[in-house]
This record gives C-alpha cells, structure tokens and sequence, in this order.
C-alpha cells in the first residue's frame, strides 16, 4: 500500500479546500463578472482567462502562505484582523530608514513600541518627479531601485511574519504612469493597448465627460484630459496628466489587475490596499465617482481573492462622504462582501473638528452613520495619514451643531493653517478650488495640535497642552474599533519637515511637510528623560499596551456613544459579554464635568472604575455629583 508524505498530504488538504471554494463561489463569481462583460465580444474568453488566472495563482502559492491562509480561516466568523492585538505604522521607506533593507533592521523598533501591522507606501517602480508619491507605478512588478529589490522584500515579509507581524501593500487599480509598458505602446499607436485606457480622436467626448467631472487637483492639475503628441489622442488623466486612468470596461484589463492582485497576494501580503476605488468606473453624465460598477468591480475582486489567496484581506482606500464610504464594506445581499476595510475618514476629520472648536456636536451628528458598518468588517482608524484632511462630512452635520456649513469650514481651514487669530496650529492649506472656496489641510499630527509653534516660543507650559492633544488624539482612535494606524513620526511628535520646498519633484505639493525624513539620531531623544519624543513615544507604547490588553476593543460591531451630557466630552462604552469599558476625552482647553450618571445608564451601575491611563481606582459617585476631566484629558475605565 502506497504511503503519503506530510508534504502531499498537506497538498491534498490545500487542493481540497481551494475546489471547495471555488466551486461555492464560482455562480456568484459568473454573476458578477456578467453583470459588467456579459455582453462584451471578449467578454466569455476572458472569463476563462479570470479563471485560469485565479487556479495559477493558487498552484504558485507557497505552502507556508496556504498554511497561514488556513489558520486565518479557522478564525472566523471572527476574523482574524478584527483583534485588538494589532496596531499599525504607516510610513515612506525611504523617508523612513532609506532602504527596504533598512527597515528589516528597524523592526526592534516597532516591537518596542507595541506596532507589528506595517503599511509600506507604495515601493514599486515609479518615474522620479512624476510618481506622485509613488501612486504613478511604471511597473507593478519590480520595486523601485531607491527602495531596493524584490529579494528585499521578500526578506522583510518572511523576517515580519516569523514575527507574527502583518504587511499591507498598495495596488492602484485607478491608473498607470505614462512610462508603464501599456502606455508606450498605447503610445506607438498599438490598438490593443490603447484600449487599455480611454484614448479620443477629438475633444467632443472628453468635453462630454468634463461637463460633470470635478478636478481632484485643480491647482496643480486642473482638467481630467491630456493631450498625447506621440500619437495624436487625447487620454483620460483625472490625478495628474502623468497618470492614465485604466479602462476597466475591457475585461482585459479586469485580467491584468487581478492578476496584479493576486502576485501581490503571493508575496505574503496581509491586507492589501486598494488605492482610489471610488474612480474605477467612468460613465459620461456622472461626475464618475462612488457608480455602481465600480461597486461591482470591487465585489468580484473580492469573490478572486477568497477563492485563490483568502489570508489576504482587502483595503478600500475611499475618501468620500460618510453614506458613500459605508458602501465599500458591500450592501443588500453583498453586505460584508466587497473591501474587509475602509479608512475611517470621516471619524478622523471629525476629531480634527472637534479639537479646534472643543465642541463634539458635529462628531456626534455623524455616528449614525457610521455605526452602520457592517458586522464582520473593520476600520482602519487614524489620527493622520500620508494625505491631507479633507472636511468631506455633509453639511447637514455640521447644520445640526448650530453651525453654517460654509463659514463652518471656512473657520476649520483658517484655524489649521495658522490664519485664525489665537490658533496654535501650523498646517497649510491644500489643493485650493477658488471656484468652490473647498480646500483641505496638510500638517502633521505634532505642528497641528500646536507643538511646532510652543516650541519656537520655548513655552513650556504649550508644549506640554500640546503633547496632551497629541496622545488625546491618538487615544481617541486607538479605542473605537479597527486597526489604530500611526503615521510614522507622529510617535516621536515630529513636526512638520519643509525640506520638500527644495526639491522640484515635490515643492509643488505641501502635503509632504508632513510626510518627514527621519533623523535617527534624534530618535534617540526617546530614551532622554523629559524630552518631547520621549513623552509622545512612551505615551503613544502604552496606549497600544492598554489596547492589547483589553479583548472587549476588538471590533466586534460593539460600540455605543454616551449621551452627551457635556458637548465638550466624547465618550463611548465598549461593551461584550460581562466585560465593559468607558472611554471619555475632553476636547476642550478648560476643565470640564460630567455627570456621574453617564456610566449607570446603559444597563450597570459599577461602584468603582480602574483608569488605564493613570494606572488608578475612581469611586463612582452620586448621579448629582460630577466627575472632573482636566483640559484636553481622557481616562479608558473598566468597572472592577
């Protein structure tokens, strides 16, 4: 009788497992893919090619990444990235430690901290001065030599996961560089290839388009159309004239990218980030954002990933109104089922809100909303990011605060940007619509909560107000549910960095005065009694050792907002099972109360409550009686 090896028997576990899946998915797999391609003259042959591109990518699988995905699995219906035992760190690798090979050697540093989630800005080929931050990717297969190899990172993702940290990555499946292998050929006049972008003769349809297409960067690249000399068309641009939007009613190009997706899901990659979803879909008479195919496309990426590389989870990196983002999570019969996460946009901007105007009204007109998301997905939560902060929350928010949208906003722009008489804040404006009076705002975590301006002041008692807005901020997001992601810097309250303005690929761009280089000689400042870094370092570890130990903050759909008995005080319980958790935050400058009935009127009524950030007991009180918050304080209480 024939013997079989540990190796084949794990390939027979995998086989199986993989045919299960496909043969579960396969109808809906059919349906979406019809519903955009069913009647495209190529349409039936490149179904095949989906298939046989989604059982090429499984055969190519490692047996470790098939073992990972198997154990990520066994999680659910939990899912694994719903734990509270993650929190992540976004950075530039260059403008981090230099190289990918760099940045194997800093994950000592991460591990101090308490990060093991790693979102890599993009690494892989772009043009140097047209890469928009690496968001114009001339080639998805080969990482840009400033970052180092493949090999590199190859290295990095096995050295991170026998760590048991977790890697993200970006794809952009909006567009291309003009310097992509697709686009010079579309160039030199290849049909097939121009067929991979929207190519015109003339202006009538690109004037058609135009008539409902807003500009994403009117000040430094206004229109949604570029004139291509080489061959005498016109291409769609709607980012910069460099990058050409893919054409995703091809199913060509449907076969390409997830084909793209999954190699990516071969490298070992976690999450994967879906750069720019909402502009996937373009259809004349709309302003071609959020449609209802680029849904569709989203869900039938969803459906290749689950059934080739299902350990991979998807990002769906949407900065859109608070309705429009809960879309990405999938909705009616495909809820839970398009991108396992969204960035928590709207929370982040709202706290920005909050923190100017120390008033949690506007915050508060949005939960409803937000508290949609389905069960089963996730956040990713954050204070800031590589990009600006948009204030794209609807007016109708802000209207029931008490607040004129316009001069609303009007007032937020002013006060970040150091044009509102009193603010501390050192931010500047971003991408100007002087038509619309919209805006956005730039800075960094540290030179927006004030720290940049008392340390020109040399005022003590500022920069101590602002290292407490800082680790207010960050606590806020760390404790509602998701992934709480650093922006790197932002753990040593690194201010803003203005060596961009001396370079010509990026002094057009003031978002990069928030996007640092690192001086590791001053990170050494961490381990300085009484230094800034140290401060925000050591406060940023134990926040992030709190969260660790408290199961009840992993997402599980399980947070409620406390009446607002204080509109200067945010708080939310975090409750499952028997345990619970009160998190409160002041936003305001001055000392604020709050009734002690706030923690009796969701069904307990504990007698004493332990504060994780201090480290102490607090006897609860008579309902008549009032619990002090010092300025810009929060307390994380457990009752025991």
């Amino acid at each position: 009788m024939a013997t079989v090896s540990a190796t084949e028997a794990n390939e027979i576990i995998f086989d199986t497992a993989f045919n299960e899946r496909l043969q579960q998915q396969l109808g809906e797999l059919s349906n979406l893919y019809n519903k955009i391609y069913a009647y495209h003259p190529a349409g039936k042959d490149n179904f095949e090619a989906l298939l046989k591109t989604i059982a090429f990518a499984f055969a190519n699988r490692s047996t470790q990444l098939k073992q990972r995905d198997l154990k990520k699995l066994k999680t659910e219906p939990e899912h694994w990235f719903l734990s509270n035992h993650i929190a992540g760190m976004s950075l530039y690798v260059d403008r981090f430690c230099g190289s990918i090979k760099s940045l194997q050697n800093k994950l000592d540093y991460f591990e101090k901290l308490g990060v093991n989630f790693l979102h890599l800005m993009p690494v892989f080929e772009s043009p140097e001065g047209e890469s928009d931050g690496g968001y114009a990717v001339s080639d998805f297969r080969k990482v840009n030599q400033r970052f180092g190899t493949m090999d590199d990172l190859l290295e990095l993702q096995k050295e991170m996961q026998q760590r048991n940290m977790y890697l993200m990555l970006d794809i952009v499946l909006n567009h291309t560089s003009h310097r992509h292998g697709w686009a010079e050929k579309a160039k030199n006049g290849e049909q097939q290839y121009q067929d991979y972008y929207y190519f015109f003769n003339d202006r009538y349809e690109p004037d058609e388009f135009d008539r409902h297409m807003p500009e994403v960067f009117p000040e430094a690249a206004p229109g949604n159309f570029t004139w291509v000399p080489e061959c005498n068309k016109w291409v769609m641009s709607v980012f910069h004239s460099y990058q050409w939007d893919l054409n995703f009613r091809n199913p060509k190009v449907l076969v390409e990218m997830v084909d793209t997706i999954l190699y990516y899901a071969n490298l070992g990659i976690d999450v994967l980030r879906i750069d720019a979803p909402a502009f996937i879909w373009k259809e004349k008479g709309t302003d071609c954002q959020n449609l209802p195919m680029a849904h569709t496309l989203l869900q039938l990426i969803k459906q290749c990933v689950q059934i080739a590389t299902p350990g991979m989870a998807l990002l769906g990196e949407a900065i859109v109104a608070p309705e429009e983002i809960m879309k990405y999570f999938g909705t009616g019969n495909k809820l839970a089922q398009e991108c396992d996460f969204a960035y928590n946009a709207t929370q982040m901007a709202l706290q920005w809100d909050a923190l100017a105007t120390g008033d949690i009204r506007v915050m508060m007109a949005a939960q409803h909303v937000l508290l949609q998301k389905p069960y089963g997905t996730s956040w990713i939560t954050y204070t800031r990011c590589h990009d600006d902060i948009g204030l794209g929350y609807d007016d109708y928010m802000i209207g029931k605060a008490g607040y004129d949208p316009f001069e609303h906003r009007n007032f937020l722009k002013n006060y970040y940007s150091g044009n509102y008489e009193g603010s501390p804040a050192r931010g500047a404006l971003f991408s100007v619509n002087e038509k619309t009076g919209d805006g956005r705002i730039s800075g960094s975590l540290a030179s927006l909560c004030g720290l940049e301006a008392a340390l020109e002041m040399s005022d003590k008692k500022e920069i101590k107000k602002s290292v407490q807005k800082i680790l207010l901020m960050q606590a806020h997001s760390f404790f509602l549910g998701g992934i709480p992601m650093i922006f790197y810097g932002d753990e040593l309250a690194q201010t803003n960095d203005y060596s961009y303005l001396q370079d010509e690929g990026k002094n057009y761009d003031n978002r990069w005065m928030h996007r640092p280089v690192i001086n590791w000689d001053k990170v050494e400042k961490i381990n300085e009694p009484g230094s800034v870094e140290k401060a925000v370092f050591t406060g940023t570890q134990q926040l992030i050792a709190i969260r660790k130990k408290l199961a009840v903050i992993a997402d599980k759909k399980n947070l409620t907002w406390l009446t607002p008995h204080n509109i200067h005080i945010a708080g939310y319980l975090r409750a499952w099972d028997d345990k619970r958790v009160y998190c409160l935050y002041n936003f305001s400058d001055k000392e604020q109360h709050l009734t002690w009935y706030v923690f009796k009127e969701n069904g307990m009524k504990p007698g004493k409550l332990y504060d994780y950030w201090s480290e102490k007991k607090i006897i609860v009180k008579n309902d008549h009686e009032y619990f002090t918050l010092p300025p810009y304080s929060f307390f994380i209480l457990e009752p025991v």
